[in-house]
């Protein structure tokens, strides 16, 4: 059993959104590593960075992304620090990853740079610059394929992806 595909991507890029419109389109179950970890925990993830602190927070990600690259079949979203991790780098390496792409005007009307996203809450727009600069080489080298989600609807996203999984099938 292996997800169909794995989408990475900064905050913002649509990941849960577009993931989830994808599995319905494909008929296929949809599984988000963040949600999945604050189900588990009881908790938001903010929270969790609050209480436990960040390498807490980043040992129960490389545990459940390795559990569902394992154990789902359908589409799978991991959260945008998870594809860091040199363990789950490894593990994508036998997955199609789809990097969803998007610049911070997009990121920002998407999610607004509030305080639940805890990485950002400190010059949001500034400090999601820096990560996604940091981010972005790991973003490419892991993907399979590269969606640009600038100013795109969650369906014409879900759709481009559906069919590169198409061709590859």
């Amino acid at each position: 059993m292996a997800p169909r595909v794995v989408l990475i991507g900064p905050p913002g890029s649509g990941k849960s959104t577009v993931g989830a419109v994808l599995a319905n389109a494909l008929g296929v179950a949809f599984h988000d590593t963040d949600a999945a970890i604050e189900t588990a925990q009881g908790c938001s993830i903010a929270d969790l960075f609050l209480a436990e602190g960040e390498a807490h927070f980043r040992a129960l990600e490389r545990a459940e992304v390795a559990r569902a690259l394992r154990d789902e079949d359908g589409v799978l979203a991991l959260g945008g620090g998870a594809p860091l991790d040199p363990a789950s780098q490894g593990a994508l390496a036998a997955h199609t990853v789809v990097f969803l792409d998007v610049g911070i005007a997009d990121a920002a009307r998407r999610i607004g740079f509030d305080r639940s996203r805890p990485l950002l809450a400190v010059n949001p727009r500034g400090t999601w610059v820096r990560l996604m600069n940091e981010r972005r080489p790991v973003y490419e080298r892991l993907a399979t394929h590269v969606v640009d989600t600038a100013g795109r609807a969650p369906e014409a996203i879900a759709a481009d992806i559906a069919a590169v999984l198409g061709r590859e099938s």
